[in-house]
């Protein structure tokens, strides 16, 4: 079994490759269940169907460069793909060529600017 250090995972905006991703965390994929357990089955087991597929959310981590143009609120950038509620398509490319496409809001933008720290920022996507 081939083992990967996710250094050089990419997450990209369409072709573009977003700059300074320090972490990559998502998404959080589930299913749903339904119970349809009956008052009058055979068993007392409860029983349970699957229902719908969820998505999840992804969050990134980056080194803010306020000037960088998928960070700013301008065209091209993950700020401006949430002031104008745009779904994009991004994709995470991990190393050994596999590659998760899909399309995504930006639903969240936190900067951080500690004194004794770098620029960050903390960005979810869903």
């Amino acid at each position: 079994m081939t083992k990967y250090a996710a250094y050089q995972t990419l997450f990209k905006r369409g072709v573009t490759t977003v700059a300074n991703v320090t972490a990559i965390s998502g998404p959080g994929l589930g299913l749903d269940t339904e119970d349809v357990t009956l008052l009058d089955q055979a068993t007392a087991w409860e029983e349970h169907v699957a229902t719908i597929l969820r998505s999840g959310e992804i969050s990134l981590d980056l080194v803010f460069d306020p000037l960088a143009a998928t960070h700013k609120n301008d065209t091209g950038g993950l700020l401006n793909d949430m002031t104008l509620r745009t779904a994009v398509a991004y994709s995470i490319v991990f190393p050994g060529a596999v590659t998760w496409s899909f399309n995504a809001f930006v639903t969240g933008w936190e900067p951080s600017a500690p004194v004794d720290g770098a620029l960050t920022v903390a960005c979810k996507l869903k």
